[in-house]
């Protein structure tokens, strides 16, 4: 199991950093553009967007996974080790079933209806169905570091 969270880390970190990378690119090209070039550019506003939303979906599993998120410890301060593992479990179980539901099954109702109404971008071309894979990919990563909270780990 350790392996596969070490893959899954090592992969979603690589994935964010070319994410950011092609957001740094996509925003500093259409400031030389616009700026330097007199030339604004039509599609790097919308490759932006769509960066940004895939770098805060993947972004908020890879902060998931290293317990980056803000969380209140009132609870936890108050039980025993006992009392906290299992909240923690709890709580991991909790963004299991937010990840399954709302995001994969969601987000796959959402990905398969803008492919079937055969959805554009309006600069990029792109089937918005490609934009909104973020849903599942995402809800998938967190299930699976919840399933690994709650089975082989501390669950926090």
């Amino acid at each position: 199991m350790r392996r596969l969270q070490d893959y899954l880390d090592c992969a979603l970190r690589g994935l964010l950093i070319l994410l950011v990378l092609g957001l740094v690119f996509s925003v500093t090209w259409q400031v030389v553009s616009r700026y330097l070039l007199q030339a604004p550019s039509s599609w790097t506003e919308e490759l932006a967007r769509f960066l940004l939303i895939w770098i805060g979906l993947l972004g908020a599993a890879y902060a998931y996974r290293t317990g980056a998120h803000m969380r209140l410890d009132l609870l936890e301060n108050a039980l025993g080790s006992a009392g906290v593992r299992r909240l923690r479990v709890f709580a991991a179980a909790a963004v299991l079933v937010f990840a399954l539901a709302v995001l994969c099954a969601g987000g796959l109702r959402l990905v398969l209806l803008t492919l079937e109404l055969e959805q554009v971008s309006a600069a990029l071309g792109l089937p918005m169905g490609l934009v909104y894979l973020v849903l599942p990919l995402s809800g998938v990563l967190i299930a699976v570091y919840a399933l690994i909270n709650i089975f082989f780990e501390e669950a926090g």
